[in-house]
C-alpha cells in the first residue's frame, strides 16, 4: 500500500524558503549515499509535523485530481508549430496504470517504453521507426534538467526517468521532429520536457503493495513560504518481480522545489535526488528455455545487476524587459551508474563475457531566452532568441571485462569532456489572418575531449552545425488547421568514437572515427481538426534522413559504422470526451525504415518498429469510482539485416480503478498484463554461446513481459 502526504501551510518568510532550499541541496549533493532514504523520510515528518497544524478541513477534502497549479502552461494551441507538437496533462496520467515511471511517456502518441534487462536500468524506448534503445535521437528533461548523457558508459544518449515521482508530474510538452529552433541534440525523433507541479492543494500519504514483493511509500506536501510555494515529494520503493533471481530492486527519489511570482515574474529553485541498485535478469537465449535449462523468468549469469545514483540543483527565472519576455535557468547535476551485464554469456570459456560499464560525471549547464515584438518587412511578428550551454565532465567512462562481478581486464578506460554551445532564433509571424509562418535557424558547436588508458585514443575533436526552421501553419477553416514543416538537426556521437585510432579490446587493430555531429533532415505534413468541441482529430505524414548511424557500441567497446537512413511514416490520432469525466484516446503510427545505401547483407533496421497503435479509456470523477484501460500494441520487428528473422508482435493492456470513499480516503487496484500474455518486452538475434556449447550458436535473444500482477493503493489528503 502506498501513503502520499500533501500539506498547504501559511509560512510567511522569503528567509525560511532559502533555508528549507540551501539546507536540501547539500543533503542532494552528498550523492544519496545513505542520505536519500533519510530525505524521503525527513519529507514524510516534515510533511506530518509542519502540515498539520495548517490542516483545514476544505483542504483536507479536495481530491488530488483536483490540485490548483501555478506553473506557466505549455504552448497553446496557436503557437503549436506541427500537428505531431502537443502535451500530455496531469488528469491524463491520472488513471494510467505504470509499471515503470517511464513508462508516463507511453502517453506521447506513438511512443512504446519497455524493459530488456534490471528495472533499475534505463528504459528502452520506439519512436518513429526507431529503437531509440536507452533515449539516442529523443531528448527528455525534467523541470529544465536534461536527462539525456552524452558518451555515456552504456549508450549515447542514456536517458534514465527512474528518479521520477509521477504522481507530481503536471504536465508533459512533447515534440515530435526536427522543426523546432530551440531543440538540439538527441532530439531527431523527438523531445519531451517533464514538468513538475509548483503546489498541492492537501497532503497526501500513499502506501502500495503487490505482487512479487512490489512495496512503495510516497509523501508528498506543500506549503506557502513568504510570497511562494514550497513543494516537497520523497518516496521509496522495492519490488522483486516475477524473475528466479529476485530484483531486490531498491529506490528512493525525493524532490524539492520553491516557487515565487506570477507568470509574468518570478523563479523557481528545485532539487532532485534518486538512488537505486539492483540484480538484474537481463535477455534470454530461446535454445536455453526450449531445452528446459531455463524458465522464461531464469537467467544465465546470476551476478549481472548495477546501481545507479543522480542528484540536481537548478534555477529558473523569467520576467519582462522593453518590450519582450526573457526566461533563463542553470542547473549542476551529478550522476553515476555501475552496470554488469553478460549477453553473449561464455564466448570466453573461460572468464566468461559479463563486463562492467561505469560512469560519473558533473554537468554544468545554463540556457538563456528572449522573446520581444518584431516587424521585418512590414510585418508584425514576434522573434525568440536563446543561448544554451552545457559541460560534461566524466571521470572516468569505462568498460571492464570481469567474472561475477570482479574485475579482470580494463578495456576502456577515459577521462572526457563534453562542451556544447548553441544560438538559437526563431521569427513567427502572421501573414495573413489564415497563414502563420516560423522562419528559424539553430547553431551549435561541440568539442570533445578524451584522455583514454590507450595513449592512442586520446586526443581532441570539435564540430559544428546550423539547422534551418521552417513551419508553416494554414487555418483553422472549418474547426481544421493544416501545418507543413521542414528541417535539419542533429545527434551527437560518443566522444570516444571521435578520437579513437585502435579497437580497445586488443589496443591493435585500426578503427576509423565517427563523425561529432550526425545530420537528420526532415519534413512532415499534418492537421489537427476539432470537428466538435470534446473531439480533437490529428494526423502527420512525416520523412527523417540521419547521414549516419554510426554509433559506439558500448557491449562490445569498438565503433561500428551503421550507414545512412531513411524514415517515413504517418500517425493517426484522436482525444474524445463523450463526457466531461469520460476521455477516450486512440493513436496509431506506421513507419518504413532502411538504410539508405545499399547492403548485400541487407536494408532493415534491426527492432525497428513498422506499426504501434494504442487505445485507451478514462473515467475520472471527484467522487465515487473512476479508473482507466490502456491497451498498447508494439508490431514485428526485423531482427535481422535481411528481415530474415522477425520478432513476435507484442499486445499489452493495463488497468486501473479506484475508489474514494470519503474526501480524505480513496484506494487504488492496478492490474497489469491483464490478458495474460506471453510476450516478450524486446528481442534479439546474434549468437551466443553456453556452457558445453562447443561454438557460439545465433539465437533468438529475449526478455519477457512481466505476467499479470495486481497492485493495491490507499491514500490519505490530510
Amino acid at each position: 500500500m502506498v501513503y502520499t502526504l500533501l500539506y498547504e501551510s501559511a509560512g510567511q518568510l522569503d528567509a525560511a524558503a532559502m533555508t528549507c532550499i540551501h539546507a536540501a541541496a547539500p543533503a542532494v549533493a552528498a550523492g544519496m549515499t545513505g542520505t536519500a532514504a533519510r530525505l524521503a523520510a525527513g519529507i514524510g515528518v516534515a510533511a506530518l509535523l509542519h502540515g498539520v497544524p495548517a490542516w483545514s478541513g476544505e483542504a483536507a477534502g479536495g481530491p488530488l485530481e483536483e490540485v490548483v497549479v501555478t506553473a506557466a502552461r505549455g504552448r497553446a494551441d496557436s503557437q503549436r508549430e506541427a500537428a505531431s507538437e502537443s502535451e500530455v496533462t496531469q488528469e491524463e496520467l491520472e488513471n494510467r496504470a505504470l509499471l515503470r515511471p517511464a513508462e508516463v511517456l507511453e502517453a506521447v502518441p506513438g511512443l512504446v517504453v519497455t524493459q530488456h534487462s534490471g528495472d533499475g536500468k534505463a528504459n528502452q524506448y520506439f519512436l518513429r521507426g526507431f529503437n531509440l534503445d536507452h533515449g539516442t535521437d529523443f531528448a527528455t528533461s525534467v523541470d529544465g534538467v536534461p536527462v539525456n548523457m552524452p558518451t555515456h558508459a552504456h549508450g549515447q544518449g542514456y536517458s534514465d526517468l527512474n528518479f521520477l515521482i509521477p504522481e507530481l508530474i503536471e504536465r508533459i510538452d512533447y515534440r515530435k521532429g526536427v522543426y523546432y529552433a530551440e531543440e538540439g541534440d538527441f532530439s531527431a525523433a523527438g523531445a519531451a520536457a517533464i514538468h513538475y507541479r509548483t503546489r498541492l492543494d492537501a497532503p497526501v500519504v500513499t502506501l502500495s503493495a503487490g505482487a512479487n514483493g512490489y512495496r512503495r511509500i510516497l509523501a508528498a506536501t506543500s506549503t506557502a513560504l513568504g510570497d511562494g510555494d514550497l513543494l516537497l515529494g520523497g518516496e521509496y520503493g522495492l519490488t522483486d518481480g516475477p524473475w528466479v533471481l529476485p530484483e531486490g530492486y531498491q529506490r528512493v527519489s525525493s524532490l524539492v522545489k520553491y516557487t515565487r511570482g506570477s507568470e509574468e515574474r518570478g523563479y523557481t529553485l528545485t532539487a532532485m535526488g534518486y538512488r537505486g541498485h539492483w540484480h538484474a535478469t537481463d535477455q534470454i537465449p530461446q535454445r536455453a528455455v526450449s531445452a528446459g535449462l531455463i524458465s522464461r523468468f531464469g537467467n544465465i549469469d546470476s551476478t549481472d545487476g548495477g546501481q545507479s545514483q543522480r542528484w540536481s540543483v537548478s534555477g529558473e527565472a523569467w520576467g519582462r524587459l522593453g518590450a519582450g519576455d526573457w526566461r533563463t535557468d542553470a542547473y549542476l547535476l551529478g550522476y553515476r551508474l555501475d552496470l554488469f551485464s553478460n549477453f553473449t554469456y561464455f564466448t570466453d570459456p573461460v572468464h566468461g563475457d559479463q563486463f562492467e560499464q561505469y560512469d560519473n560525471r558533473r554537468v554544468y549547464g545554463a540556457a538563456a531566452s528572449y522573446s520581444v515584438p518584431l516587424t521585418l518587412f512590414g510585418e508584425e511578428g514576434t522573434l525568440r532568441t536563446g543561448l544554451q550551454i552545457r559541460d560534461d565532465r566524466i571521470d572516468p567512462v569505462a568498460l571492464y571485462d570481469t567474472t561475477a562481478g570482479v574485475r579482470w581486464k580494463a578495456v576502456s578506460v577515459a577521462e572526457a569532456r563534453v562542451s556544447s554551445a548553441a544560438a538559437h532564433a526563431a521569427w513567427e509571424v502572421r501573414v495573413a489572418p489564415w497563414w502563420r509562418l516560423t522562419l528559424g535557424a539553430r547553431f551549435d558547436s561541440a568539442r570533445f575531449k578524451v584522455h583514454a588508458n590507450l595513449p592512442a585514443n586520446s586526443g581532441t575533436a570539435s564540430a559544428a552545425l546550423v539547422s534551418p526552421k521552417l513551419a508553416l501553419a494554414f487555418g483553422p477553416w472549418h474547426s481544421i488547421e493544416y501545418f507543413l514543416d521542414f528541417g535539419q538537426g542533429f545527434h551527437s556521437n560518443d566522444a570516444r568514437g571521435t578520437t579513437i585510432s585502435v579497437d580497445p579490446n586488443d589496443g591493435v587493430t585500426p578503427v576509423s572515427r565517427v563523425t561529432p555531429l550526425v545530420r537528420a533532415t526532415g519534413a512532415e505534413a499534418g492537421m489537427r481538426s476539432s470537428p466538435v468541441p470534446e473531439l480533437e482529430l490529428t494526423a502527420a505524414l512525416w520523412t527523417l534522413k540521419l547521414d549516419s548511424e554510426l554509433v559506439l557500441d558500448n557491449d562490445a567497446g569498438a565503433i561500428v559504422p551503421q550507414g545512412a537512413t531513411h524514415r517515413y511514416g504517418l500517425e493517426l490520432s484522436a482525444r474524445w470526451h463523450p463526457q466531461p469525466w469520460i476521455r477516450i484516446d486512440a493513436d496509431l503510427a506506421w513507419t518504413h525504415a532502411r538504410f539508405s545505401d545499399f547492403d548485400p547483407a541487407g536494408q532493415y533496421l534491426r527492432n525497428a518498429p513498422n506499426a504501434v497503435a494504442a487505445l485507451g479509456m478514462e473515467i475520472n470523477r471527484a467522487s465515487g469510482w473512476s479508473g482507466g484501460l490502456h491497451l498498447r500494441y508494439l508490431g514485428a520487428t526485423p531482427l535481422t539485416q535481411d528481415d530474415a528473422v522477425r520478432s513476435r508482435p507484442s499486445l499489452q493492456a493495463n488497468g486501473e480503478v479506484g475508489y474514494r470513499f470519503n474526501a480524505a480516503l480513496s484506494g487504488t487496484l492496478s492490474v497489469f498484463n491483464l490478458l495474460g500474455r506471453r510476450d516478450d518486452d524486446i528481442e534479439y538475434y546474434y549468437p551466443s554461446r553456453l556452457q558445453g556449447e562447443p561454438a557460439p550458436v545465433s539465437d533468438l535473444h529475449f526478455h519477457p513481459v512481466e505476467p499479470r500482477s495486481v497492485r493495491a493503493s490507499l491514500s490519505y489528503r490530510f
